[in-house]
C-alpha cells in the first residue's frame, strides 16, 4: 500500500532544530499567540494564554507527564518518509526476490560462521514500516535526553524572566510550560531525524544496531534500488551481498545475547550526561543588550538556544563512553565484512567492489553517524572498522572460523581500542586489558534492564 496523498496533504513538515527555530515557535507550539515584531508583550495576556495552556497540557505534542509524544514523533517521521519520495509497499515479486536472496545468502553464510540463521522468516519493509518496527527501540535510546534538555531550556528562561517585576508570580506556570515546550520540539527533531535516516538505510540494522523486537532479516528494496543506481552491476548482486550483510548482523545479535543490550547501554549513559551550556546562552543572550522579553530578542536568542539544544556540551566520561560505543560498533561492522567477504568472495565477482562502495558510505558518513549527530551530537566515527575487520581476519587465520566467533562469547574477551591498534597482539594473547569501573557500570546496567 502506497502512503495516501490524503494522509499527508497540506500537513506542512514543521521546521525544527538547527537555524529553523525562532523562539517564538517555542510559544506558538503551546498555542500561545505572540505579538508581531517590534510590538510589546501584553503580560496580562500572556498569563491568560498561560493558564490556558495549563488547562489543557499534555494533549498535543507531550504527554501528560511533560515527556516527547512518541506517537506524535513517529507520525512526524512518517509524515517526512511521505514529503522525501514514493514509498510503495514492496511488492509480491520484490519480496520473493528477497526471500529467495535472503535463503541464498543464508547458505553461504553456514561456512563462514558458526552463528545459526535466525529462525524468522525474512522481510521486505517499506520505509514507513521499517519506521514502525523500530520505533520502540529509537525511544528507549534516546529517552534519556528529553529531562534534559527540557530541564536546561525551563532552567535558561527562568534566569532571564525572574528578574521581571511585571513577571513575578508566573515563574512556577511558566516553567512547566517551557519544558513541555522542549519535549515538544525534542519530539519533533527526533521523528525529522528517524524520516530521514528510514530513506536511507537498505536493511534492518545497517545502523549496526538491534532494533528490532525480534531478529528478523529485512531489506528495504525502495532503498537497495537507490543504493545500486550508478554502479555497472545488477539488481540480482546488489540484493545478494546486502542480504549477506543484514543476515550476518542478525545472526551476531542473535547469538550474542550480550551484545545488543551494552549497545543500547553505551548510548543511553552518553545520553544521560548530555549538558547543556547555560552560560553560553546568557553570555549570547547579554551580548544583545536588548530588552529580554522583545520578540526581536526573543527570536535571535531562540536561534542561540537551539544551536545549544541540538548540539551539547561532551564531558570526559562521554569521551569514553563515546570510544568504547565507536569501537564495539567497529567490531560488529569488522566482523560482518570479514564474514561476507569469506562467505561472498567465492561465488560473487561482485563482492569486492560491492565492499568498496560499503566503505566510501561508511567513510561519508553512515545513516547512523547522521541520526545521532543531529539529536545528541553523538558522531560516531566509521575510521576504525577496517582496523576490526583487520582484527577478524588475522583471528580467522591463526584460530579459524570458530576461534573467530568465540571471542563474542563474553565482553571480557572482546578487543579493545588499543588492541585495534595491535591486532597481532591480541591474536597471540599478549595484549589483554581488564574491565574497568564503566564495564562494571554498564554491566549492571544491563542486568537491571533484565530484570536480574
Amino acid at each position: 500500500m502506497v502512503n495516501s496523498p490524503d494522509d499527508d496533504e497540506g500537513d506542512e513538515v514543521p521546521q525544527f532544530g538547527g537555524e529553523n527555530l525562532p523562539f517564538e515557535q517555542i510559544f506558538a507550539s503551546l498555542g500561545i499567540p505572540m505579538p508581531a515584531a517590534g510590538e510589546p508583550i501584553d503580560v496580562r495576556a500572556l498569563l491568560a494564554s498561560l493558564q490556558d495552556v495549563m488547562a489543557r497540557s499534555g494533549q498535543s505534542m507531550t504527554t501528560e507527564g511533560g515527556g516527547v509524544n512518541w506517537l506524535f514523533a513517529k507520525d512526524m517521521a512518517r509524515k517526512v518518509v511521505a514529503a522525501l519520495g514514493p514509498d510503495p509497499t514492496p511488492s509480491s515479486r520484490q519480496r520473493h526476490d528477497i526471500a529467495d536472496s535472503v535463503h541464498l545468502a543464508e547458505l553461504w553464510l553456514n561456512d563462514a560462521t558458526v552463528f545459526p540463521a535466525v529462525a524468522a522468516p525474512p522481510a521486505a519493509w517499506s520505509r514507513a514500516e521499517w519506521v514502525e518496527n523500530t520505533m520502540a527501540t529509537w525511544q528507549t535510546m534516546v529517552e534519556p535526553i528529553v529531562s534534559t534538555i527540557a530541564s536546561s531550556l525551563g532552567d535558561v528562561m527562568m534566569r532571564r524572566i525572574s528578574d521581571e517585576p511585571e513577571l513575578a508570580g508566573i515563574q512556577q506556570m511558566f516553567q512547566p510550560m517551557l519544558q513541555q515546550s522542549a519535549s515538544s520540539m525534542f519530539g519533533v527533531q527526533f521523528g525529522q531525524a528517524l524520516g530521514k535516516l528510514a530513506t536511507e538505510v537498505v536493511s534492518a540494522t545497517e545502523v549496526s544496531m538491534p532494533l528490532l523486537a525480534r531478529p528478523q532479516v529485512a531489506l528495504l528494496p525502495t532503498n537497495l534500488a537507490a543504493f545500486g543506481e550508478g554502479l555497472d552491476l545488477s539488481e540480482r548482486d546488489v540484493m545478494l551481498y546486502l542480504s549477506l550483510r543484514e543476515a550476518a548482523r542478525q545472526r551476531l545479535f542473535a547469538d550474542v545475547g550480550w551484545l545488543g543490550p551494552q549497545v543500547v547501554a553505551f548510548v543511553q549513559h552518553y545520553a544521560r550526561e548530555i549538558t547543556v551550556d547555560l552560560s553560553a546562552l546568557e553570555e549570547s543572550f547579554d551580548d544583545m543588550g536588548g530588552d529580554p522579553m522583545s520578540m526581536n530578542d526573543l527570536a535571535q536568542l531562540g536561534s542561540e538556544m537551539s544551536r545549544s539544544l541540538f548540539s551539547p556540551q561532551r564531558t570526559p566520561e562521554q569521551a569514553e563512553v563515546l570510544e568504547r560505543l565507536e569501537t564495539l560498533l567497529a567490531l560488529v561492522e569488522g566482523w560482518v565484512d570479514d564474514v561476507v567477504a569469506q562467505a561472498g568472495g567465492r561465488f560473487m565477482p561482485s563482492a569486492h567492489p560491492l565492499a568498496e562502495t560499503v566503505r566510501r558510505r561508511r567513510a561519508a558518513g553512515g545513516p547512523a553517524e547522521q541520526v545521532f549527530a543531529s539529536l545528541v551530537g553523538l558522531e560516531l566515527s566509521p575510521r576504525r572498522t577496517r582496523d576490526a575487520a583487520n582484527l577478524w581476519a588475522a583471528l580467522r587465520t591463526a584460530r579459524g572460523v570458530e576461534g573467530r566467533d568465540a571471542v563474542w562469547h563474553h565482553p571480557d574477551t572482546m578487543p579493545s581500542a588499543h588492541d585495534l591498534d595491535d591486532p597481532l597482539g591480541f591474536v597471540s594473547g599478549e595484549s589483554r586489558h581488564a574491565s574497568d569501573d564503566l564495564d562494571a557500570e554498564l554491566a549492571k546496567l544491563i542486568e537491571e534492564e533484565r530484570g536480574e
